[in-house]
């Protein structure tokens, strides 16, 4: 059974969250439908011509990119225009195109947690550079006879309930009398229509993140026994969980700078990387950040970083960095190519986990504009 567009999108989104992103960033989806069924998703960094080609003969009838093909908002299509004849292209072909930018950089498990990953940084202390997004906490209680309080409990708990801090399955649970009358076609658990019924039920109370409120309650009602649940979702004033952009941590044990860039090149499979600052120095926490990250020397530098790890640093933030003692690696904006097969595994996994016969792929097509010589 092949999927639904619009549902690989919730999926990608339960990844990336919409929200994530930063604002005015083109994501989602950019053209097509999703409304049509989807054989097979093509995963890119970039959607160039070779890019469609690829997918043409692929046969997917979805693109899922990082970098957005349209920037701005468009006065005309004129098909005579490279950007012109791309988008033909893809409407020719009934190709959609979905974006996914810095909602996946931002995203726990998303690109700059694959990049501190591939580079040895430890998970274990390992925080954002800037923070973008500060999840929103509701107070979850629901009300469930005894006999079902662990089953619902738990539904909840691996929906992504009851976390505080680094604590997990926190709930507060305390015993009562249920009442309530079942009317006129109604099918209760307990009790009969008519009938005033008084049922020792427990009261949980947990607390549920914004980003996965929906998900928790619909695990919460699939896991209770009760036709009709009652259950209270109110939000309250506390700061839940933070996520944003870059990542930060320390390597198992300090090493050169020319080892660690070595380490990049190898990792992120480029030929070259620019370093700012003396080969033979010594680092061990570092920073690392997908795409253009001259304007996060600073940050770095906050966050007591020895070395930025980034793409597209312009000769006078190397400059600025150098003096304030911040080595970087510079091996390019195209690294954020990692996230294709990362990604498209991810995509595979979770469509083959719902029964579908949709697979996800990673494009082979190499978007790396520049070339050395």
């Amino acid at each position: 059974m092949f999927v639904n567009g619009q549902t690989v999108a919730q999926l990608i989104e339960q990844l990336a969250p919409k929200h994530f992103a930063v604002e005015n960033d083109k994501i989602g989806l950019q053209l097509g439908t999703l409304q049509k069924q989807i054989s097979k998703v093509l995963i890119a960094l970039d959607v160039t011509d070779e890019v469609v080609d690829e997918a043409i003969t692929a046969g997917a009838e979805l693109i899922i990119a990082h970098h957005a093909i349209i920037y701005r908002p468009l006065a005309k299509l004129d098909t005579s225009t490279p950007a012109g004849k791309l988008y033909e292209k893809l409407i020719k072909h009934d190709i959609a195109v979905y974006i996914a930018h810095t909602n996946l950089d931002v995203a726990q498990g998303g690109i700059n947690d694959w990049m501190a990953d591939m580079l040895g940084i430890s998970s274990e202390g390992r925080a954002s550079l800037e923070e973008v997004h500060t999840d929103k906490l509701y107070k979850l209680v629901v009300f469930v006879p005894h006999s079902h309080h662990d089953q619902v409990l738990k539904a909840i708990w691996n929906a992504g309930a009851g976390a505080i801090g680094d604590y997990s399955c926190c709930s507060f649970n305390i015993e009562g009398t249920g009442t309530y009358m079942p009317g006129e076609g109604t099918q209760p658990f307990i009790g009969k229509q008519g009938r005033l019924e008084r049922v020792q039920e427990m009261r949980i109370e947990t607390v549920v993140p914004h980003s996965v409120h929906r998900k928790v309650v619909q695990a919460m009602l699939k896991s209770h026994p009760y036709e009709e649940v009652a259950y209270d979702l109110y939000p309250v004033d506390l700061k839940g969980r933070s996520f944003g952009l870059g990542r930060v941590g320390r390597l198992t044990e300090p090493m050169k700078l020319k080892t660690l860039a070595n380490r990049v090149k190898e990792a992120f499979s480029v030929p070259a990387a620019r370093i700012v600052g003396d080969p033979e120095r010594e680092v061990q926490k570092v920073a690392v950040l997908g795409g253009a990250g001259a304007k996060y020397v600073r940050h770095a530098l906050f966050a007591g970083a020895d070395v930025l790890v980034t793409g597209d640093i312009d000769y006078h933030s190397a400059h600025d960095a150098l003096a304030a003692g911040l080595a970087i690696i510079d091996p390019g904006h195209n690294i954020e190519k990692i996230m294709k097969p990362r990604l498209a595994d991810w995509l595979t996994r979770e469509l083959s986990e719902r029964k579908y016969t949709t697979v996800a792929v990673a494009s082979a097509i190499e978007t790396e504009p520049f070339r050395f010589v």
